[in-house]
């Protein structure tokens, strides 16, 4: 059932684009505050994977009290074609959410396209870890409509958004994504754009450096994990956010901070490209510097 008129979610219709881990998890966070979503994505397995997963998020959500009480689940349908879903009267997007793989030309063609296609003033966020706004903004019809998003994973546990700006944006653009976000009960943090941003910028190259470390012999994961624990306060450690985050969008977000700053410190370290080729991508493969067993996204 769709979200009722007066909740803050009403009138709001989302279309996000890519099912994998962050699509996936940005969509049941929509869902979840009663919002409306469509799901597209070009992979016929992983958008039939997707509502099952989903389901599961929203359910995970309303266990850790991180959805609001009383509100119905938005409704969740999925497709394989971009201009379906964002071009027919009964369900053009009041925003579109880009969530496709890491990777600067894979996010411009796929905004190119859906900036073509969508009513202008539409707002067209791309959700990206580490690659500038105004560079992804020269593919876009309209510059002016394109924002950035750098959500965390889990979405729709994680309650703060890094926002970002490229001077392109129009204030019209920054005001609707800031409604949308306050309908999904996040904080908005906005920044300039830039290569990483704020939170990139700082942490990649902080767990790059703790991939050294444990290449280096010095100490293990687990070690390394629990010092930056419990002697400098990350919640985590630097090595379970590695595995959170994927290795493998861990190793592209450093290709781009490397490719775009000069910065050998953003080079990502021959241990963690060994282990994104053997497969071992963190918490969504089942293993990384940790093993998960039963938990594959």
């Amino acid at each position: 059932m769709a979200a009722e008129n007066g909740t803050p979610g009403a009138g709001q219709r989302l279309t996000v684009l890519g099912a994998g881990v962050m699509g996936s998890g940005i969509a049941a966070l929509a869902v979840g505050h009663g919002i409306a979503v469509s799901l597209i994505d070009l992979d016929r397995r992983r958008l039939d994977e997707a509502p099952a997963r989903i389901a599961h998020q929203v359910r995970t959500a309303r266990l850790m009290g991180a959805l609001p009480d009383g509100t119905d689940p938005g409704t969740l349908v999925t497709g394989l074609s971009l201009a379906g879903r964002v071009t027919a009267d009964d369900a053009a997007p009041t925003a579109v959410i880009e969530a496709v793989t890491e990777d600067a030309d894979a996010k411009a063609k796929v905004l190119a396209d859906v900036s073509a296609l969508v009513a202008p003033g539409t707002p067209v966020i791309s959700n990206t870890s580490a690659i500038p706004i105004d560079e992804l903004a020269r593919a876009a019809a309209r510059p002016a409509d394109l924002i950035g998003t750098h959500f965390m994973n889990p979405p729709y546990l994680i309650r703060t958004v890094e926002v970002i700006r490229g001077t392109h944006t129009s204030n019209t653009t920054l005001d609707a994504l800031r409604t949308l976000l306050t309908a999904l009960r996040r904080e908005a943090i906005v920044v300039d754009d830039a290569p990483g941003f704020v939170t990139s910028r700082i942490l990649h190259p902080m767990i790059n450096d703790a991939v050294r470390v444990v290449a280096a012999g010095t100490a293990s994961a687990e070690s390394v994990d629990r010092l930056m624990q419990g002697c400098l306060g990350h919640p985590t450690g630097p090595l379970r956010t590695a595995d959170l985050i994927g290795l493998d969008n861990l190793a592209d977000s450093l290709w781009v901070l490397y490719s775009r700053t000069g910065d050998e410190g953003c080079r990502p370290c021959d241990l963690l490209l060994e282990m994104v080729r053997d497969g071992h991508l963190g918490r969504k493969s089942g293993r990384g510097f940790y093993e998960y067993e039963g938990e594959h996204a």
